[in-house]
C-alpha cells in the first residue's frame, strides 16, 4: 500500500519536474530488523524516488554495506543521505514523515539546484565561518 496519496503523488510529480533542474541521489541506510521505521522509510524513499527521474535511490544495509555507511558518516538508522555530484553533507535520520517529509523535498530541490533559499544576510553570515561546524537539528512526531 503506497504511502503518499494520488493526490499528493500528483502534486509532487508537477512540482518536482518544474523545480529540479541536476539529478539527485537518495543514499538510504537500513536493515530489515530490530530498527524502528525502517520499512516506512525506504517505502517513502522509494516513492519520493519514483516521482521523477531526475531523483534516484540507492538501499544500503547498515551492516553488510558498513564500508559505505562509513564513507557518509552514517553512525544511525534508518538515514538517508541527500546528494547530486557534490555532497553537501545533507542527512536525515529516522523517517521523514509530517513536516519532516516537506523538508526533504526542498532538500532534494535545493541540491538539485546547487544553492538555497537563504537570505543574503544569512548567506554572508555563513561565509564568516572559518571552521568546521556540526549542526543537528532534532524534532518529533506531534
Amino acid at each position: 500500500m503506497a504511502l503518499l496519496s494520488e493526490k499528493d503523488r500528483k502534486f509532487l510529480e508537477e512540482h518536482l519536474a518544474k523545480s529540479l533542474a541536476a539529478p539527485v541521489k537518495l543514499l538510504y541506510f537500513g536493515q530489515q530488523f530490530a530498527c524502528q521505521f525502517c520499512r516506512e522509510t525506504e517505502q517513502i524513499l522509494h516513492e519520493v524516488s519514483g516521482l521523477s527521474d531526475k531523483v534516484t535511490l540507492e538501499v544500503y544495509d547498515f551492516v553488510a554495506n558498513k564500508d559505505i555507511a562509513e564513507k557518509y558518516h552514517i553512525d544511525k538508522i534508518p538515514a538517508t543521505v541527500v546528494m547530486s555530484s557534490v555532497d553537501y553533507g545533507i542527512r536525515f535520520y529516522g523517517i521523514p514523515s509530517g513536516y519532516e517529509f516537506t523538508s526533504l523535498i526542498e532538500d532534494i530541490i535545493d541540491v538539485s539546484r546547487g544553492t538555497t533559499s537563504l537570505s543574503k544576510k544569512a548567506l554572508q553570515a555563513l561565509q564568516a565561518i572559518k571552521q568546521p561546524v556540526h549542526i543537528q537539528v532534532f524534532v518529533t512526531p506531534t
